[in-house]
């Protein structure tokens, strides 16, 4: 925060620039967004310090927590009450279809100026099937193909490509890994 704030002060001197600079943003009329991606990585013991700092903060912001499902369910023990009892609205994003995951890729590949048929119709269909619906497992299937292809100079993605990558053990479940090292 202190970074998104361009504050540069001592490290015991931060919560009362934070604060300060809170202030500063409301009396210019703004409302302050604060986001934090991937929170449920986050200590609860962190969470709790920033359910400290932000009481001391003024009324118009908003903090807004992108998270994996653990984060509601660590908010849910009795212990963490005081913290969800804080939060004003909560969604989950719900996987995508095969047509929407399509599109998403079409779109990306537009994006960088690259022709909708930089993958053949079998890598997409494989693409598609192993991201199951993430959007997130999409691109960075994507991007792990394309890498293949590249060191195969070429410039269309197969489905060899595809499965180059999907073999990779990040890509495989912990017990075929498990499996795997037991054969």
């Amino acid at each position: 925060m202190a970074e998104s704030f361009k504050l540069e002060v001592p490290a015991k001197d931060i919560e009362k620039e934070l604060i300060a600079c809170a202030y500063n943003h409301v009396k210019e009329r703004k409302t302050l967004y604060i986001l934090i991606d991937e929170a449920h990585l986050l200590d609860m013991q962190v969470l709790r310090k920033l359910r400290l700092l932000f009481g001391r903060f003024p009324k118009k912001h908003n903090l807004v927590l992108f998270g994996q499902r653990d984060l509601l369910h660590y908010l849910s023990l009795n212990v963490n009450q005081d913290i969800k009892g804080r939060v004003t609205y909560s969604a989950s994003i719900k996987r995508q279809n095969d047509d929407d995951m399509e599109r998403y890729i079409v779109k990306e590949l537009e994006a960088v100026r690259m022709g909708i048929n930089t993958f053949n119709e079998a890598a997409m269909e494989l693409i598609i099937r192993s991201a199951q619906g993430n959007l997130r497992l999409c691109r960075n299937l994507c991007y792990g193909s394309l890498i293949e292809a590249c060191r195969e100079t070429r410039k269309i993605v197969t489905i060899a490509d595809v499965n180059a990558v999907l073999v990779q053990p990040h890509w495989r479940s912990h017990e075929e890994l498990i499996k795997q090292q037991v054969s």
